[in-house]
């Protein structure tokens, strides 16, 4: 098998699913002859044309109102958004239309469209290129979302998301794009939209997190374990729908919960996850479930960004009030 980076493995979770199935068609932003901003349709278009790879102008409502027209049609479409804060321009598409066509049809046509868009901080790169807008989508129902942590989950999970009869918001965390490599299989595989992944066994307390974090709690329950603390680590992998078991089970075998995420703590995703636990499993709880989260301002430039997010420290802190409760 070869070893993939994360932006590898979408081109190849792409390439993949369009030798497979004539209907998928990719478009957006420079997709096509410049192989993406961070090169994750690289090669598409040569091997499959313009009329499977489309470069589409600067209109982020336009590129998903398209999609969705030939979603209905019956392709299916993967229209990249260059930087997840650009998702904005699009948003009454994506959940006024593209969420609501199974609904609004009684069940006569679906949507199967894939939005992907770069996700998150830790580039140090501008405004609106650097934000956690999981929960605006998550809140939508019709619609599935996916922020994958390693190469292989982002192959079969995009796989999925690409044959999935709904639309799916698949987020790529761009702060790790190439941070490591993962042997991915050659051959088409899926990783099931709503399942929850365990990174790390555990039995002093659950964390719960996704995308670019798992890998700073790696790091910080590697260094707890070095004094005797032992985390549990669940990657939700699939925000919506989520793991409900997971999460419940794990609660359940430690007793204390903690949930990572780099999104602004008020109103962010980990609320939910804090509401299900006190509604699936408090009496298993030794102590509060607390959040280190991004604070509750904008995403701020280059020389704030270390601070905003949360750190291997935060991280460790968040643990220690957990314990010492």
């Amino acid at each position: 098998m070869a070893k993939l980076t994360i932006v590898q493995a979408v081109a190849d979770a792409l390439r993949t699913e369009m030798e497979l199935d004539e209907r998928v068609v990719v478009l957006g932003e420079d997709v096509g002859v410049n192989g993406g901003v961070f090169r994750a349709t690289e090669g598409l278009y040569q091997r499959f044309g313009e009329n499977r790879v489309i470069d589409t102008p600067l209109a982020e409502s336009a590129i998903v109102g398209t999609a969705i027209g030939m979603a209905i049609y019956g392709l299916r479409p993967v229209a990249e958004i260059q930087f997840e804060g650009f998702m904005a321009p699009a948003f009454d598409q994506i959940v006024n239309h593209a969420a609501r066509i199974r609904a609004r049809s009684r069940g006569r046509f679906t949507c199967p469209l894939v939005i992907r868009a770069p996700w998150g901080g830790g580039i140090r790169a501008p405004e609106h290129h650097s934000d956690s807008p999981e929960a605006w989508y998550i809140h939508q129902p019709g619609l599935k979302v996916v922020i994958p942590s390693t190469p292989y989950d982002t192959k079969g999970l995009l796989i999925a998301a690409i044959r999935d009869p709904d639309p799916v918001i698949f987020f790529e965390p761009k702060r790790i794009y190439r941070a490591f490599r993962q042997e991915v299989p050659e051959e088409a595989y899926t990783v099931p939209i709503g399942r929850a992944r365990t990174v790390r066994e555990g039995r002093d307390v659950a964390i719960f997190t996704w995308g670019a974090m798992v890998r700073i709690v790696e790091e910080a329950a590697e260094e707890l374990a070095g004094r005797g603390i032992e985390c549990e680590i669940v990657d939700l992998r699939t925000l919506s729908p989520v793991d409900v078991d997971a999460i419940v089970a794990a609660v359940q075998k430690t007793g204390r919960a903690l949930v990572v995420h780099e999104a602004p703590k008020t109103a962010g995703f980990g609320a939910e996850i804090v509401a299900l636990i006190n509604e699936r499993a408090l009496l298993y709880l030794e102590a509060p479930v607390y959040r280190v989260a991004g604070f509750d301002t904008p995403m701020p430039l280059f020389h704030l960004e270390d601070y905003y997010l949360p750190n291997k420290e935060r991280v460790i802190r968040g643990v220690e009030r957990v314990l010492n409760f």
